[in-house]
């Protein structure tokens, strides 16, 4: 079989398996740094939590600008200007807020999530009130029970639950940087297989 007989999207696949085996090295880095993330967010969780806030600051302070310049701009084309400003000065808003108040940020965030958990809770269990017994009633009707309950504890506890979903994010950054590791040695291992002479699995 010759390189035209070989369907296009296959030669696509092989192509981007090549590149993933030469940077092999930076998917190990990527892993490096999710681990490392993860131990920080489980044992010093709140420098995580602040670093967080930074972030969201950072994103909120560049939105705020972005949208001011964009209103500016549609003004002087005598274009509609007042929701980019006014989208411009909440996020600034939201920045200072996030700078100068990031307890305050954290809290909103956890409340954010209790009402999430408490709505759709509520709706899973409304849902499973109308659905017949034979299709998950339910289990529907207990996960929409857990949801409400776990709405219901953060927003009593928000402190509680800010701590303890710092660590559900340093978990998962544990196991996704642990997966791109393991991923990386196998990249590698193809990598040098394909090299004449190498070995593919050094001691």
């Amino acid at each position: 079989m010759t390189t035209a007989d070989i369907p296009p999207a296959a030669l696509r696949i092989d192509a981007m398996s090549a590149l993933l085996a030469r940077n092999w090295w930076a998917m190990a880095l990527r892993g490096v740094a999710a681990v490392a993330f993860g131990l920080v967010a489980l044992f010093a969780p709140g420098a995580t939590m602040l670093s967080l806030i930074i972030v969201f600051a950072a994103l909120m302070l560049a939105d705020g600008v972005l949208n001011l310049i964009a209103g500016v701009r549609s003004a002087r084309r005598h274009e509609r200007w007042a929701m980019l400003i006014l989208q411009g000065l909440a996020s600034l808003v939201a920045a200072g807020v996030a700078i100068f108040l990031p307890g305050l940020t954290v809290l909103a965030f956890v409340y954010l999530i209790a009402a999430w958990a408490v709505v759709s809770g509520a709706f899973a269990i409304a849902a499973a009130v109308r659905l017949r017994g034979d299709h998950g009633r339910w289990w529907m009707g207990f996960g929409g029970f857990i949801s409400v309950v776990w709405g219901v504890l953060l927003a009593i506890v928000p402190l509680v639950g800010a701590l303890v979903l710092t660590w559900w994010i340093g978990a998962y950054a544990i196991v996704f940087g642990v997966t791109l590791l393991v991923l990386s040695y196998r990249l590698r291992a193809r990598r040098l297989a394909a090299v004449p002479g190498a070995t593919p699995h050094p001691a």
